[in-house]
């Protein structure tokens, strides 16, 4: 399915350009990720998130809207807050390369010790999976360029010719997408140690490729 360019373009800014929630928002949202943690889902409701939140019902579609906003809020949320420990992960690294396998060792972390999206996939993997995977087109095109554009960054700063950074990144998104789903594999990557070596490895030598 292609996904309009609108709505890809939406999506890219979201994922760096937090919407200005207040004070009372921002507290319905922890305690739509709190409920949605505990108890997934599909036995999740406004009223139980209003109730957890101290508000009432109308506040929270007021502030935030119905319950599917709500699980579109909370995960563009973790994606924004994945985005800024992937920059800041590699503000200070001068090379392309390091900043690469510094951003993937990122990525993998906040995949492995998610609370959110992990503990979903635990408790209701039927209802998680589209988000991950057939529904998931907007969000994994707003990904992969949001990882091309820091590795252009990357480039210039180093003075290097552009090269085409996107493959890379695809590879990236979508290999964090089947640890995700499936985290059992052959690969050593129980610790950052392990998850560098791989990224010199199999993703550096990417670079020149592309």
């Amino acid at each position: 399915m292609t996904v309009p360019a609108d709505d890809e373009a939406l999506m890219a800014k979201a994922l760096v350009e937090a919407p200005p929630y207040d004070a009372v928002s921002e507290q319905i949202l922890d305690a739509a990720r709190e409920q949605f943690m505990t108890f997934g889902l599909r036995r999740s409701t406004v009223d139980d998130v209003a109730r957890r939140a101290k508000v009432s019902r109308v506040t929270v579609y007021r502030r935030v809207g119905n319950k599917e906003a709500l699980v579109s809020a909370c995960l563009l949320r973790e994606y924004r807050r994945f985005v800024g420990e992937v920059d800041q992960a590699v503000a200070a690294l001068p090379s392309v390369e390091e900043r690469l396998v510094a951003g993937f060792v990122a990525v993998l972390r906040h995949v492995r010790e998610h609370p959110l999206i992990g503990g979903l996939l635990k408790l209701e993997p039927e209802v998680m999976l589209p988000f991950l995977t057939v529904d998931s087109g907007p969000a994994f095109l707003a990904m992969r360029d949001f990882l091309t554009d820091r590795l252009h960054q990357a480039q210039q700063l180093e003075g290097r010719p552009e090269t085409d950074s996107a493959p890379v990144a695809e590879v990236m998104v979508r290999i964090t997408v089947s640890f995700l789903l499936n985290p059992l594999s052959c690969f050593e990557l129980d610790d950052d140690e392990q998850v560098a070596a791989f990224a010199r490895r199999c993703l550096v030598p990417l670079l020149t490729a592309a």
